[in-house]
C-alpha cells in the first residue's frame, strides 16, 4: 500500500524540504473510516453563511473538472501528479450566499473530525471537492465518497469525508491544530506544528 519511496532530481523543485515522493498513497486516519454511501452522502453549509445542505446528486449536477496536483502530507511522504476529478471550490461558491464577514472556515467531517482553513486558502480555483481518484470513484480508505483537496497545504487541510462547511468570523482550531499542528500548514514554509 505504501510503496516505495524516492526522490528525483527533476522533481526537486516541487517536493518540499523534509519530504520524500512515494509511488503509493498511503492512507492516514485517526479514528475509524466512516462508510458513507453517494445516496446518503450530505454537505452543510452555515454559520456565516444562508444555511443550505447540498445531496450527491446536486454535486453531480455542478460543473465538473479534472485536477492533477501535487499531494503533501505532513507525515513527510508527498505523492505527485495526483489524478482526481471533482467541482472547483470557485464554481461551488457560486452556489451558496456567504456573509463578506467570514474570513474563516470549520470543515466538519463524518466521523467528527474537523480542520480549520481561512477563506483565503479555501476560495482558490486549484481547490476542490474530490469524488473520483484515478478515474475510479474515490475509495473509502482516501476519504470517499467525497473529500476536499487543498494541493497547496498539507493533507490534514483536505478533509476526507466531508459533510459540512462552517463560515466564521475568526479562526478556531480544528482536531489536529488543537493538538499541535500549524493553524495553516503550508508543506513549503514547513508549517507542521503549532507557533503558538
Amino acid at each position: 500500500m505504501f510503496g516505495g519511496l524516492f526522490q528525483s532530481r527533476s522533481n526537486s523543485d516541487r517536493v518540499p524540504k523534509g519530504q520524500r515522493l512515494t509511488n503509493g498513497f498511503p492512507i492516514m486516519t485517526y479514528g475509524d473510516t466512516p462508510e458513507i454511501k453517494r445516496q446518503d452522502w450530505q454537505l452543510r453549509v452555515w454559520g456565516l453563511a444562508t444555511e443550505k445542505t447540498f445531496t450527491w446528486d446536486d454535486f453531480m449536477t455542478m460543473p465538473q473538472t479534472e485536477f492533477t496536483a501535487d499531494f503533501h502530507c505532513v507525515t513527510t511522504w508527498s505523492k505527485l501528479d495526483v489524478k482526481w476529478k471533482g467541482v472547483r471550490v470557485t464554481d461551488f461558491l457560486k452556489y451558496i450566499e456567504v456573509d463578506p464577514l467570514a474570513v474563516h472556515l470549520m470543515e466538519h467531517c463524518y466521523g467528527g473530525y474537523t480542520t480549520n482553513i481561512a477563506m483565503e486558502d479555501f476560495a482558490r480555483s486549484e481547490n476542490f471537492f474530490a469524488h473520483t481518484l484515478f478515474d475510479q470513484p474515490l475509495p473509502i480508505d482516501n476519504g470517499g465518497p467525497m473529500r476536499l483537496v487543498v494541493p497547496h497545504l498539507y493533507a490534514w487541510k483536505s478533509a476526507k469525508w466531508i459533510n459540512g462547511l462552517e463560515f466564521l468570523d475568526k479562526m478556531k482550531l480544528g482536531f489536529w491544530e488543537r493538538n499541535g499542528y500549524h493553524h495553516r500548514g503550508e508543506p513549503f514554509a514547513e508549517e507542521r506544528y503549532s507557533s503558538f
